[in-house]
């Protein structure tokens, strides 16, 4: 009896194990389609990348806030932008750099105040040289050229763009201004800890703080972007640009506009 059990203990055994390896087997059989489909995907991923870079930007400054009225009277609060022509002082493509944008300046500098290497940049692109050098990525930079110029009226009104600046500079600001923190109880058996953040770790588990805990610190002076903006006006004679809506930076500050590479999608099937 013994041995027939064994003998029966080592089929199931067996039979296991073969189990397995179909199991295993028809795991790794579809592998390679997995690994196509993933293929498959990464492609579609980097090609939506690509799909997501702008098609179109320009670089402006802020002069400030303001409103105006549309059609039917509604007070529209816009962002005054000045838009200088900015001129095209190197164009960069996939064959060469590896990627497409337009290396561009506006303003005027003198020639003295450049040293040689900038001196010699924008005497081999024949342009005049500007207050600043900016890269603007796009989607396809073939259709442009060095000393070619581009004015506000790259942008239309109804259109959506987004707007890249460095935001305001708060200096070092507590966890209530920064992360929006309510503070402590303003009542009883509180002490002059009205506004501190309280607990920042546990005890002998884990004994450390977690990284990324939100403590006071530096707020602000940071690169931002607001998506989805509307062009309200565009006013090349004038060299403005009219955005509905808050532009971080502050007044005089540099503002990147690029078309929006994430517009939404109207209940119309418009975008």
């Amino acid at each position: 009896m013994a041995r027939e059990d064994g003998r029966a203990a080592g089929a199931a055994r067996s039979t296991t194990r073969a189990g397995r390896t179909d199991r295993v087997g028809a795991l790794s059989a579809p592998a390679g389609e997995q690994r196509d489909d993933e293929k498959t995907d990464r492609d579609q991923t980097e090609q939506g990348e690509e799909a997501r870079v702008a098609t179109k930007a320009i670089v402006g400054e802020k002069v400030g806030m303001t409103q105006i009225w549309d059609d039917q009277n509604r007070s529209v609060p816009v962002t005054v932008l000045r838009v200088s022509p900015v001129r095209i002082v190197q164009v960069k493509t996939k064959d060469q750099e590896g990627y497409d944008a337009l290396q561009v300046t506006w303003g005027h500098r003198r020639t003295s105040t450049l040293n040689k290497p900038e001196r010699g940049h924008y005497d081999r692109a024949g342009v005049d040289a500007g207050r600043r050098l900016v890269e603007l990525r796009v989607d396809d930079a073939s259709s442009y050229e060095v000393g070619q110029e581009l004015t506000a009226a790259i942008m239309q009104p109804g259109e959506r763009v987004d707007a890249t600046a460095v935001s305001k500079g708060k200096g070092f600001a507590g966890t209530m201004k920064r992360h929006n923190f309510k503070g402590q109880g303003a009542s009883h058996g509180n002490h002059k800890m009205h506004r501190a953040p309280g607990s920042i770790g546990a005890c002998a588990t884990p004994a450390r703080v977690f990284k990324g805990t939100r403590m006071a610190g530096r707020m602000g002076g940071q690169k931002v972007t607001t998506l989805n903006l509307e062009v309200v006006q565009s006013d090349p004679e004038r060299e403005l640009i009219l955005v509905k809506g808050a532009v971080p930076g502050p007044r005089g500050g540099m503002v990147v506009l690029r078309d929006a590479v994430k517009a939404p999608v109207l209940k119309g099937g418009g975008s």
